[in-house]
């Protein structure tokens, strides 16, 4: 449980940082189309404007989602702790209970072996009689307060058995939309990675990690060498995709550019290879929002240039789209703001 808590949680870790290189790569394309005509310059601005009022949006959420997030984590670990001590307060309790009952049934035995020879001695001399009556009222003061302390404690046990139920019942809730989630998450990736099997051999791979589905396709499959527009065979797998994705409400969804090393001298756009891959990442988006019902706040287009290669010895793998699809967490947010 603790690992599929941590993979949920991990959801929005690194999120700060490409809006923080999305605004970066904004703001570098103003700049580079301030020497275009004026009616492409004002174009530009109402472009910018836009994605920067998305980006707004989308940095609003990641807050959110990111505090929501480390709240969650908070009060996990506090539940659990609580657990924990609770466990072992019951345990603790529950030996006090038993020395508590045994010293009662012996106590009760001596009371009885008391009252057989109080029975017996009654034509004692009366100093005797007196003696042995205050032996038993001592023996009956005694029991009685074993007896007290034994309720006390019998009462607390209760009380610390019905707050261990109630903390396992939840912890049971949390395990299981946790489950719930992983499940959904698998099953989606089941049908994403069955409407993409035509494109496995052309660079696409479909997997699971860190409780979220990256569909990873290499460049070769939608782009030629520098451009930003996406080849009818690479379209023909967004648009399958697309289709898969639109039933599903309950996701948030990230389209990552990546590049290779190899630097760009072109005067025009894209310039260098943050601005590639913030625009094949854009290609990639709207094709996916043009051919489907998907709503557009689930989705948000980031390029992360040549800084998050995944084989140092393989250009053409770096170069890539990734689609990264997370569950959404409010259920488990839920569970815990009703703690």
């Amino acid at each position: 449980m603790s690992k599929n808590q941590s993979d949920i949680f991990t959801i929005f870790d690194k999120t700060k940082i490409m809006f923080k290189l999305i605004s970066f790569i904004v703001l570098s394309t103003a700049v580079l189309y301030s020497c275009v005509p004026a009616k492409k310059y004002k174009d530009l601005l109402k472009k910018e404007q836009a994605c920067s009022e998305e980006l707004e949006k989308f940095k609003s959420s990641s807050n959110q989602f990111e505090a929501e997030a480390k709240d969650l984590k908070t009060k996990y670990d506090i539940a659990s702790k609580d657990l924990s001590k609770i466990k072992q307060d019951t345990s603790v309790l529950g030996n006090k209970w038993r020395i508590l009952n045994r010293d009662f049934t012996k106590l009760q035995l001596e009371h009885e072996s008391l009252e057989k020879s109080f029975d017996k001695l009654k034509n004692l001399s009366a100093k005797e009689t007196a003696a042995l009556q205050a032996d038993l009222e001592a023996k009956n003061k005694e029991l009685q307060a074993k007896e007290d302390a034994l309720l006390k404690l019998d009462n607390e046990l209760k009380a610390k058995q019905k707050l261990l139920e109630e903390r396992e019942r939840r912890v049971n809730e949390l395990e299981e939309a946790i489950r719930k989630k992983d499940q959904a998450v698998q099953l989606l990736k089941a049908k994403v990675a069955n409407a993409l099997r035509g494109f496995e051999n052309q660079g696409l791979t479909v997997v699971q990690k860190n409780g979220r589905i990256y569909v990873s396709l290499e460049a070769k499959l939608l782009f030629k060498s520098g451009s930003t527009i996406v080849e009818p065979e690479g379209k023909k797998a967004l648009v399958e995709l697309g289709k898969v994705l639109e039933n599903e409400k309950e996701l948030e969804i990230v389209v990552e550019g990546h590049t290779d090393t190899d630097k760009m001298s072109a005067a025009t756009s894209p310039k260098n290879n943050w601005e590639l891959s913030v625009l094949r990442a854009t290609s990639v988006v709207d094709i996916l929002l043009a051919n489907s019902t998907m709503n557009p706040t689930q989705i948000m287009a980031a390029g992360r240039g040549e800084y998050y290669p995944v084989d140092a010895n393989d250009k053409a793998k770096n170069r890539r789209i990734e689609v990264i699809i997370s569950p959404n967490l409010n259920e488990l947010f839920e569970i815990i703001s009703n703690d």
